[in-house]
Order: structure tokens, then C-alpha cells, then sequence
């Protein structure tokens, strides 16, 4: 059993691990850095030594002996959008489980800053996951040359991506809205370089032709709440009785609009959110597309973590399904229901 040093001051070092273990600080320094070149029995006994002293190896000199900075790299367009914050907590316990750091970076929705984080962090990591990235895909593929790199809903060849299909929830979610009589359904959009809110407003079209319904589409200035809010004149203003939102923040927006007019959500209006973060707590309580974002911070992390260890990996596409939750915001549409009327500007 490892034992604390015997004059119990400061912490402890690659000496007292190797002391201990019985092997040599060169072996002990492999264990961390390269553990591919030892016996794996070696590996689990320095490093069961190393945690029971207490021992934590100095990752910058590793990084300066062997290159491996012991780091990965994550960065999100906003980390204050609710969906991004379980993404962030499941890719930091896949990190931790595959002993790496995780730097967080927010790009704050602007490509440029992003561009700027991912070369900072380039030099200081061993690969990058980047979620909801809004780089063009020729910035995209010249970071990937640079270091191992993972997209999380963004659908580049060639590149390892975790993707989110939102587009048949959202096809479940034009069909809900069609069952209850809506004819005339909007869709309020995310930003434009958003692969998620193509993808989901491909499906509305797609479905609203199929369904012989009008699907009219809204411009957001962002997936926040202050622009599905702003949104609000231009849904009323389209004659529809339902919308399809880019993210459960910006239907929140629209809900306090509505509301602002008067317009009654579900008996006037109906809306359905995307995320699933905030749904169950607003009032009424969201209908909205179930989306995996923790699943796929794990596995963007997973994913990357073996692209180090891989020579030449073959490419991943690796895809994550999503599922129409009804709950509240919902209901017959106007023309349909007991004494209903049209939405009211």
C-alpha cells in the first residue's frame, strides 16, 4: 500500500510515486505520458500509487517532453443558451474519465471570435470539439490539419461530426400541428449559418408540402429570447395559428409577444419550442423536440479522445435521433375549437 512521504511537507513527486511503484521516474512519466509503451498491469500500478499519494503530473512538462499537452479544447456559439450548459457538464465527465482538461471557450454567436479561440486553443490542446460552429467550411477544414478535430451539428465531409436529427421530430411536430386543424404553420428560424435550423426548416417545407399545408418561414435575429420576441408581429402578421421554433429560448420569446397581445397560447396560438431545456417549466408547458445535447457532448469527447490513440481513423458520422414531446402549448387550431376565433394583432 502507497504510503504518504515520510516528512509529510509538500506534495507529493514523480520521485515518491517511482520509490514507490519500484520502477523508475522515466516509467512513471510514460505512465501519464505514453502509456502505450508499457505493460498495462505497469500502467494501472503507478498510477493507483500516484492516486494514493495524491500525486497529479505536471502537464506542462509533459507537454514539453513529449508534445501531449493533456488538454481538449470545446467551444460553443453561447454558453448562456440552456442547451449548450448539459453538452458542456457531459463532455467535461467523458474528459475526465479519459483523464484530460477541458478549456471552454464561448464565441459569443460571432465566426471570427470563434476562429480567433480555436487558434489559441490549437496550441494549448490536443484536439477541439466544436459546437454549433459557425465557420465556413473552408476555416473548418483547415483547423482540422492542424489538430484532431470533432463538429457537433455541423455536417462537414471528411471531418469527424456528432449530429442531432431534429428534422423527423420536427416533420412529428408539423404533423401534430396538422392533426389539430392547423392549416397555415410559420417557422421561426435560427441563424442563418445554423446547420440545425436548415435542417429543421428543410423538414417544415418538406412536410408542410406533403401535408397540403402553408408553411410560411420567420427570420430570428438569433436563438435568443429577445428575437423570438421580435418575431412576434411578423408571425401574427402571416395569418398563421402555429409556429414551429428554432430553440425552446426563442419560442419562450414568442410566448411573452403573444402574450404582450393578448393572444392565448394554445386556444389562439400554438407553439412548439426545439431543445427540451426550458419546455417543462414555462407556462404553459412547451411542446418541443426532445434533443440529445448531453449524449452529444459525451461522444464528441469519446469520439475525440480515440481519434488521438487511431492512425488514420476512418471518418465518423455519428448520428443522434430526437422525439416530438406534446405537452401544453398546443391545441385544435382556432377555426376548430368551441368558439374560437383568429389570433388577434
Amino acid at each position: 500500500m502507497a504510503k504518504r512521504r515520510r516528512n509529510g511537507r509538500g506534495a507529493p513527486t514523480i520521485s515518491d510515486v517511482a520509490e514507490q511503484s519500484g520502477v523508475s521516474r522515466a516509467t512513471v512519466s510514460r505512465a501519464f505520458g505514453r502509456p502505450e509503451l508499457l505493460l498495462p498491469e505497469t500502467v494501472r500500478r503507478v498510477q493507483a500509487v500516484a492516486r494514493a499519494l495524491g500525486y497529479e503530473p505536471n502537464r506542462t512538462a509533459r507537454a514539453l517532453s513529449t508534445g501531449r499537452h493533456g488538454n481538449i479544447g470545446l467551444i460553443v456559439p453561447d454558453i448562456a443558451n440552456p442547451f449548450f450548459p448539459p453538452l458542456i457538464r457531459a463532455a467535461q465527465a467523458a474528459a475526465d474519465a479519459a483523464d484530460y482538461c477541458l478549456i471552454l471557450g464561448d464565441s459569443n454567436e460571432d465566426p471570427e471570435r470563434e476562429d480567433l479561440l480555436a487558434n489559441k486553443l490549437a496550441v494549448q490542446t490536443e484536439g477541439l470539439v466544436l459546437a454549433s460552429t459557425r465557420l465556413s467550411v473552408e476555416r473548418l477544414r483547415a483547423h482540422a490539419e492542424r489538430r484532431p478535430l470533432v463538429l457537433v451539428n455541423r455536417d462537414v465531409a471528411g471531418i469527424h461530426r456528432v449530429l442531432i436529427d431534429t428534422a423527423t421530430a420536427t416533420i412529428s411536430a408539423m404533423e401534430h400541428l396538422v392533426e389539430l386543424g392547423h392549416t397555415r404553420i410559420t417557422y421561426v428560424g435560427g441563424p442563418a449559418t445554423s446547420w440545425s435550423s436548415q435542417q429543421r426548416r428543410r423538414a417544415v417545407n418538406r412536410a408542410a408540402k406533403r401535408l397540403r399545408v402553408e408553411a410560411i418561414m420567420i427570420p430570428s435575429r438569433g436563438p435568443t429570447y429577445a428575437a423570438g420576441m421580435a418575431s412576434t408581429e411578423m408571425v401574427l402578421a402571416s395569418g398563421a395559428t402555429a409556429a414551429v421554433t428554432f430553440d425552446d429560448l426563442v419560442a419562450q420569446g414568442l410566448l411573452a409577444g403573444l402574450a404582450d397581445r393578448k393572444v392565448e397560447v394554445p386556444s389562439q396560438f400554438s407553439v412548439v419550442g426545439c431543445d427540451d431545456v426550458l419546455a417543462a417549466t414555462m407556462h404553459p408547458s412547451l411542446t418541443t423536440l426532445s434533443n440529445r445535447s448531453a449524449d452529444a457532448g459525451r461522444v464528441a469527447v469519446d469520439l475525440l479522445v480515440s481519434s488521438f490513440t487511431t492512425e488514420q481513423p476512418a471518418v465518423i458520422r455519428h448520428l443522434l435521433d430526437s422525439s416530438l414531446v406534446v405537452r401544453n402549448s398546443t391545441s385544435l387550431a382556432p377555426s376548430r375549437a368551441c368558439g374560437g376565433g383568429g389570433p388577434a394583432a
